[in-house]
């Protein structure tokens, strides 16, 4: 802790690695999606929330589920990918508090409280969470392919019906093709989108 991670660390999970859109037709084994989420609940949220919950779509039968949920444009390079995560979070996020943070009483911070504040709460931590998501997903050796467009209201309810989560945004994993790649878009400057007071 406290030094810089090697050069080609930086490379394999920002400077050099890419959103792709076309994937190699290379199997990702289940213990590897294991390990992304087992990587993912390390990264912090407020009060240990944890509200990211994960479904993996891999097989054909559940391809065959999604694919007619998402917009024209996603839908080939899903159906590509070897797998699709779903990205969700729990309103009910607070139910589970007496057991990840345990020296408060945390659940009362949420239980009962106002909708609009549960749902920022759990979208909020959910979201940083997707972002763990991605970064262990590319230092486990695996290119990702973050996207919105898709119905979100039936994809929650095609997968996660009767229960108390919403799905956030999906993500293609597996083994990108390099040779389908653009050149990287723009990004903003230090001094274009920062302060230092």
């Amino acid at each position: 802790m406290g030094r810089p991670i090697a050069a080609e660390c930086l490379d394999q999970i920002f400077l050099k690695a890419r959103t792709h859109t076309k994937w190699q037709d290379r199997p990702v084994a289940d213990d590897i999606l294991r390990r992304i989420v087992d990587l993912t609940v390390l990264g912090p949220t407020s009060a240990n929330q944890s509200p990211a919950r994960f479904v993996f779509v891999k097989s054909p039968e559940a391809k065959l589920r999604l694919i007619p949920l998402l917009s024209e444009g996603n839908r080939a390079k899903t159906l590509a990918a070897p797998v699709c995560a779903i990205i969700g979070y729990d309103l009910k996020f607070y139910e589970h508090l007496p057991r990840l943070f345990p020296h408060e009483n945390a659940k009362a911070w949420f239980e009962g409280n106002d909708a609009a504040m549960l749902e920022a709460t759990a979208l909020r931590n959910g979201t940083l969470q997707g972002a763990y998501f991605i970064i262990a997903a590319r230092a486990l050796g695996l290119d990702t392919g973050p996207m919105s467009g898709f119905d979100q209201t039936a994809v929650d309810r095609e997968f996660f019906g009767g229960t108390a989560i919403k799905s956030n945004f999906l993500c293609n994993l597996g083994y990108g093709d390099p040779a389908a790649l653009r050149s990287r878009l723009p990004r903003f400057a230090f001094d274009e989108i920062s302060a230092t007071l």
